[in-house]
């Protein structure tokens, strides 16, 4: 265990630094391939749903997506974090008026939006995007460590999508058994099935 923490620190820290390095332009040409990748796909098509992040640290930007999906009449969703539990809480948005300044300078939707209650909503409808440092193409990936993903992955199951950049998909990545894989990974190039 000591030591998959350990390699995921070296990872998170390698890629994490390869990423901030990439032009300006360059990422922008690769965020919108990713985004038309997404929108392309039969997962994203069937969703009512669609729980997003907002990007930060050089992720992709998949904000783009939030327009075309409110246009498409889907709801859209985004989380805010609780540092303490290490628990997110969706809440749904219409605009990028609903957003403010949460937990880790993350841009964070208000809590007067209407909470995603997933005991309410059919899971089959609903799509999350998760962002990552790196993923493998089964769906393992290396976030930023805090596990928010993981803790609500366990609670909740929606079809879900891994969103990251060609060369952040790696052979393999580290994971131990608490790990939760994305059901597919997608890049500026392409779409690959997890596990």
């Amino acid at each position: 265990m000591y030591e998959t923490r350990k390699y995921k620190m070296e990872i998170r820290k390698k890629y994490l630094e390869k990423r901030a390095a990439l032009p300006v332009e360059v990422r922008a040409a690769r965020d919108a391939r990713i985004c038309r990748n997404i929108l392309s796909s039969a997962v994203y098509r069937y969703a009512d749903i669609l729980l997003m992040f907002y990007p930060m640290r050089g992720e992709a930007d998949v904000m783009p997506l939030m327009e075309s999906a409110l246009a498409a009449g889907k709801r859209v969703a985004f989380p805010r974090c609780n540092a303490q539990d290490h628990s997110m809480i969706f809440y749904y948005v219409t605009s990028k008026e609903d957003f403010e300044q949460g937990a880790y300078g993350i841009m964070e939707p208000k809590t007067t939006l209407p909470p995603f209650e997933h005991a309410s909503v059919e899971m089959q409808n609903v799509l999350c995007l998760v962002p990552a440092i790196v993923y493998d193409r089964r769906g393992y990936r290396v976030g930023y460590g805090g596990g928010y993903y993981d803790r609500f992955f366990g609670k909740v199951k929606p079809a879900s999508i891994g969103v990251v950049y060609e060369e952040f998909i790696l052979k393999t990545v580290p994971h131990g058994r608490y790990d939760i894989t994305v059901d597919v990974v997608v890049s500026e190039r392409g779409i690959y099935a997890g596990k």
